[in-house]
């Protein structure tokens, strides 16, 4: 089992910056794909990005390519997300998961078998 543990959300102002980070515990995520998702109020769930084991390769959605960017640090078990020039439709939960195999549609949630419980990022205008 892993678990996963967001932290750096906030609140900030439209044009500001945060790093979010994922912290897992239980077994090494080293090998794993690692995946951020949003979810706004009245929303489905997004994906945002994510990153492959060896952090070569990374995917983001449209609408954060070029603001984001998704690094992991494997020796630390940690996966970051640093967003910005922040939005006020940037404001959601995010969430952080682990796919433990490696799948082609890493933009669908179905495929990750661990989520943390997300961290609230609200940016204002």
């Amino acid at each position: 089992q892993v678990q996963l543990v967001e932290s750096g959300g906030g609140l900030v102002q439209a044009g500001a910056s945060l790093r979010l980070s994922c912290a897992a515990s239980g077994r090494s995520i080293g090998t794993y794909t690692m995946g951020w998702f949003r979810q706004a109020p009245g929303k489905e769930r997004e994906f945002v990005a994510a990153i492959r084991s060896s952090g070569s390769f990374t995917y983001y959605a449209d609408s954060v390519k070029g603001r984001f960017t998704c690094s992991r640090d494997n020796a630390k078990n940690t996966v970051f997300l640093q967003m910005n020039s922040l939005k006020p439709e940037d404001t959601a939960v995010y969430y952080c998961a682990a796919d433990r195999g490696y799948n082609g549609a890493y933009y669908e949630s179905w495929i990750y078998d661990y989520w943390g419980q997300g961290t609230q990022v609200t940016v204002s205008s």
